[in-house]
C-alpha cells in the first residue's frame, strides 16, 4: 500500500508491504470557499462583535497589521491587498500602515522569504514592513502583570498604533489549545520576559496545556488577558483544508472572530478514534512548518492520544534549515548530556524559562509515553545525535522493523500531521 506524507512542499510517497495494516487518519472532509477574494471582503464588511473594518479605519491616522512569521502558511496574499486597500480608502496614508511580523522569539524574516510571506508584490513594495525584535527592551511598552504574575510588555509600534489589526491561522497548538487571535499578539509582538515567563515549566506541564483545550488553559488565560490589558484589537482568522484551501475568513473583535474560527475548525480537526496504535506514522506538517527539528516537536506530541503505552511515533521532517535557533540547540544538548529525569528537575526549579527549552520539554512529552523515530534528509550526523530521539534511514523499514518489534500489524497514518489531532474515544 502506498501513503502520502507532508514533507517540504511536496508529498513523501511511502510503499508499504500488504500485511500490514493502515487506518490513514485525515481531516474530516471541509467545505472550502469558492472566491477567497470574496469571502474576505464579506468578513470585513460583517463582522464579528466590531463595526465593519472600513467603519474601524475611519478617522484613524494610523494602523498596524499583525502577520505570523514564515512558520505559519498564513494565506496573506489573499488577505492583505483587501485590507490594506479598505485602510488607504478611508483615508490612512500609506506611510503609516505598518506590516510587523510577530516573530515571537524566532528569527527575523527578510529578503526574498519576507516577500514570500507577504504574498503579494504590491503589498510588498508599497507598504512598510518591519518585524517585531523580542530581546529589544526599549522597543515595548510596560502593561503591568497578568493574574499569574506574567510581566506585560508589548511591542511599541502595536501599542501606538490607531487601529491595531491581527491576522492569523487557526490550527490546534500544542500548548496554547489553538494558534491564531491573541496568540499573534502573546508571544507575537511579546517582550521576551513575557514569553519567558508564560512558557514555565509551572505552565506547560499543567494537564491543559495541550491541544485543542482552551477551557482551564493557563497559556490561554494569560494571553486573554494580555490582550484586554491592550485594549480594542481587532482580528482576521482563517481555517484552511489539507491542500491549503480556505474553508472559513472570520473578522471582528479579536476574541469572539478567534472563538468562531476555532468552533468552525474542531468539526474538522479534532478526529474521534476508537482505539490506540503500537505504531503511529505522521508527519510535521510540511513546509513552512518542517523547515527546522525544533517546529518538527509539534507532530511527535499530536498524536499522543491514540499512541499505545511504549508503542513508537515514526515522523517524517524535512529539516531544511537544521535544528532550530542556537538556544535550543543548546537545551538539546543539555537533554543529551544530563537525561530527562535531571532536565526537567532543572526546568521545574526555574521562575522564567530560558529561550526555546520549552520546545526540548515538549519533546519529552511523547517520549514519556513511548519512542520517537525521525525521519529526514537534512541533518548532519552531529545534529541527529542532537535530536534525542533515534534516526531512521528509511520509512518503510521503520514501519516494518516497529509492526514487528511491536507484534502488532495495525499502524495509524497522519499524512498532515500536527494539524490533525486525533482523540482516544471509545464510542
Amino acid at each position: 500500500m502506498d501513503i502520502q506524507l507532508l514533507y517540504g512542499k511536496k508529498e513523501l510517497s511511502v510503499n508499504l508491504p500488504e500485511h500490514i495494516n493502515v487506518q490513514v487518519i485525515n481531516k474530516y472532509p471541509m467545505p472550502v470557499l469558492s472566491d477567497g477574494d470574496r469571502a474576505v471582503r464579506d468578513a470585513f464588511e460583517n463582522p464579528i462583535q466590531s463595526p465593519s473594518l472600513s467603519s474601524l479605519a475611519r478617522g484613524k491616522k494610523s494602523a498596524c497589521i499583525l502577520v505570523c512569521d514564515i512558520t505559519r502558511p498564513v494565506p496573506n496574499g489573499l488577505i492583505l491587498p483587501p485590507l490594506v486597500n479598505t485602510l488607504l480608502a478611508e483615508g490612512i496614508d500609506r506611510e503609516n500602515i505598518l506590516i510587523l511580523v510577530a516573530t515571537g522569539l524566532h528569527r527575523p524574516n527578510e529578503g526574498e522569504e519576507l516577500r514570500e510571506l507577504i504574498g503579494s508584490d504590491e503589498i510588498f513594495n508599497t507598504i512598510p514592513i518591519e518585524n517585531h525584535f523580542a530581546r529589544d527592551r526599549k522597543a515595548h511598552v510596560d502593561l503591568g502583570f497578568t493574574s499569574q504574575g506574567i510581566p506585560v510588555g508589548i511591542d511599541r509600534r502595536f501599542i501606538d498604533a490607531d487601529l491595531r489589526i491581527v491576522t492569523g491561522l487557526v490550527e490546534p497548538h500544542f500548548m496554547a489549545g489553538y494558534s491564531g487571535g491573541r496568540k499573534v499578539v502573546a508571544p507575537g509582538v511579546a517582550y521576551q520576559d513575557t514569553i519567558l515567563k508564560f512558557h514555565t515549566a509551572k505552565i506547560l506541564e499543567h494537564q491543559s496545556s495541550e491541544n485543542c483545550i482552551l477551557d482551564g488553559n493557563p497559556l490561554h488565560q494569560a494571553q486573554l488577558e494580555i490582550i484586554r490589558a491592550i485594549g480594542d484589537i481587532y482580528a482576521v482568522n482563517v481555517v484552511i483544508d489539507e491542500k491549503r484551501r480556505l474553508g472559513l475568513v472570520t473578522f471582528g473583535a479579536i476574541e469572539s472572530s478567534h472563538l468562531e474560527a476555532v468552533d468552525f475548525l474542531i468539526n474538522y480537526a479534532e478526529i474521534d478514534i476508537a482505539r490506540k496504535f503500537k505504531t503511529v506514522v505522521t508527519s510535521a506538517g510540511g513546509y513552512p512548518l518542517d523547515k527546522t527539528y525544533y517546529q518538527t516537536v509539534k507532530g511527535m506530541v499530536g498524536p499522543m492520544s491514540i499512541l499505545e503505552p511504549g508503542g513508537t511515533i515514526i515522523i517524517a521532517s524535512e529539516c531544511s534549515e537544521g535544528m532550530g535557533s542556537p538556544e535550543f540547540i543548546s537545551a538539546q544538548n543539555m537533554l543529551c548530556k544530563y537525561g530527562s529525569e535531571r532536565f526537567m528537575d532543572i526546568l521545574k526549579g526555574r521562575s522564567e524559562a530560558l529561550i526555546d527549552e520549552w520546545q526540548t520539554e515538549m519533546l519529552l512529552k511523547p517520549l514519556r509515553h513511548g519512542s520517537v523515530e525521525l525521519f529526514t534528509t537534512n541533518l548532519t550526523e552531529e545534529q541527529l545525535a542532537q535530536t534525542y530521539v533515534k534516526h531512521a534511514s528509511s520509512l518503510e523499514e521503520a514501519i516494518t522493523a516497529s509492526v514487528l518489534r511491536q507484534g502488532n500489524n495495525d499502524i495509524a497514518v497522519i499524512p498532515e500531521g500536527p494539524y490533525v489531532i486525533p482523540h482516544f474515544r471509545l464510542n
